[in-house]
């Protein structure tokens, strides 16, 4: 019971990071030195993927040059010695894994794009990765700690995390059944409700592992929020005909979907990355002796 597929919505125009994402795809933006979508594709390789299924759009080529196999560069580093550099473009993409790449001809939604990846999933259990939702699992990738839950339960499972109430209204929220510590099964969900309306705290966030009953549901599902076809819609009928389970991920999520969440997640991990962590650390505690210095005193009293 191992996820073989994964499917990586990347057709989005990144518009709230114009115009950086002009020419390129917001999945290709860096944090520290590695673009969003492969911590994706690590992830996902480290959950025992074997079949990477990009849906993409007309301004995403960035993405299929990064996964193709660059021989000049290969060529240029080994004749120069570059041993180091050549291993880390060789391991953007591991031996015996594969990329497909599908064209979404519109922009019609999370949902659509997922329905896209039908031809290439088949009838297949997969799961679905958003690149700008980067999750640091701490000691196991957030999908890995997911396949447990799958291996353990046999079905579908979403991630969520618990969020403030004045933020709820960005997500798909959903209402639980208690299950096990941090593991409950999905009873309601709900795209986008004004915070008032909101089941729960509990929120969806950019994983998922589904059953392939998930396209059929699809096929069907209106289009609903911002006139787009959404998963959770389809997922909401589903949890009429099978048990969905939503897990509590253990460890840290950025939204790099965002300008803060995508400042965030450089700095935290600039400060652990192996070649410039101690540097940045010594910088970054020199620039909060800098900032506490401007911060007006406190009058004292008498």
């Amino acid at each position: 019971m191992r996820i073989r597929k994964a499917v990586f919505p990347v057709a989005g125009l990144g518009t709230r990071f114009l115009p950086a994402t002009k020419a390129i795809a917001k999945e290709m933006l860096p944090i520290v030195d590695k673009p969003l979508i492969q911590y994706a594709v690590q992830e996902a390789i480290s959950a025992g993927a074997e079949e990477l299924i990009f849906i993409t759009g007309r301004s995403k080529n960035s993405i299929m040059d990064h996964f193709d196999k660059a021989y000049e560069l290969e060529t240029e580093l080994e004749q120069r010695g570059k041993e180091k550099l050549l291993a880390i473009v060789r391991e953007v993409l591991p031996p015996g894994v594969t990329c497909i790449f599908i064209r979404q001809a519109e922009a019609l939604g999370l949902g659509h794009a997922v329905l896209c990846a039908w031809p290439a999933v088949g009838d297949e259990d997969f799961s679905v990765i958003l690149a700008d939702d980067l999750i640091d699992g701490k000691l196991r990738p957030c999908l890995a700690q997911m396949q447990r839950v799958y291996q353990e339960y046999g079905t579908s499972v979403v991630a969520v995390q618990k969020v403030p109430k004045d933020e709820i209204s960005s997500y798909g929220v959903v209402e639980v059944q208690p299950v096990a510590p941090g593991l409950g099964e999905v009873r309601r969900i709900v795209e986008k409700p004004k915070k008032e309306d909101a089941p729960s705290d509990l929120a969806v966030v950019g994983r998922y592992i589904l059953t392939p009953r998930i396209f059929k549901l699809l096929e069907r599902t209106p289009r609903g929020a911002g006139g787009e076809i959404q998963l959770t819609d389809a997922i909401s009928m589903m949890i009429q005909e099978q048990t969905v389970l939503a897990y509590e991920f253990e460890g840290t999520r950025y939204d790099c979907g965002s300008k803060l969440g995508y400042l965030k997640a450089n700095v935290e991990y600039g400060l652990k990355h192996e070649e410039i962590g101690g540097e940045f650390t010594r910088y970054m505690k020199d620039m909060a002796a800098d900032l506490n210095s401007l911060a007006p005193k406190e009058k004292k009293q008498g």
